[in-house]
């Protein structure tokens, strides 16, 4: 480096250091507008609900109007829309994003969604037992890799049948 850029480094006044704090989102209407879409439908499109629960990679979250704005990978597990006091309506998700906006909207995009009521307890634990023969029998990394995926997708309907 040379002798000049050295002096006029060392010269050059350091930045003020000062805190900022945010600014007050603007005021929005006390519900969360929910976009729930799968690559074939859109299950919620910009609709008013009150809270919404999902599994997301970085743990179980509850989102409301003024959530924090964040993006959360999900996990497979449920994602609870709770439209009003009385409805309350649960579906199972193999897996997505979740993105929540400044201005009360979130954004769910999942690969897969079903309601959770479409599930048979009897019908998973019959896949999970089938899906767990495949992964003990899997010969290729490719075969275990597609059984664990597998594995874990029935049990997590599963813990979400038996809750």
């Amino acid at each position: 480096m040379n002798v000049l850029a050295r002096s006029a480094r060392a010269a050059a006044k350091p930045l003020a250091m000062a805190r900022f704090y945010a600014t007050e989102a603007p005021a929005a209407s006390e519900a969360l507008r929910l976009t729930f879409v799968v690559p074939h439908k859109a299950i919620y499109k910009a609709t008013d609900v009150q809270q919404v629960n999902l599994a997301a990679t970085s743990g179980d979250m509850g989102i409301l109007a003024n959530h924090v704005p964040t993006i959360e990978q999900l996990n497979p597990g449920v994602v609870e829309v709770v439209e009003s006091a009385e409805i309350t309506k649960k579906f199972f998700v193999s897996g997505g994003f979740a993105t929540i906006n400044p201005d009360n909207s979130l954004n769910i995009n999942a690969v897969e969604a079903c309601p959770l009521e479409e599930f048979s307890l009897e019908r998973v634990q019959s896949g999970l037992a089938e899906a767990q023969r495949l992964l003990s029998s899997a010969a290729t990394e490719k075969e275990k890799a597609a059984a664990k995926v597998e594995v874990e997708v029935y049990e997590a309907i599963q813990s979400a049948l038996s809750k």
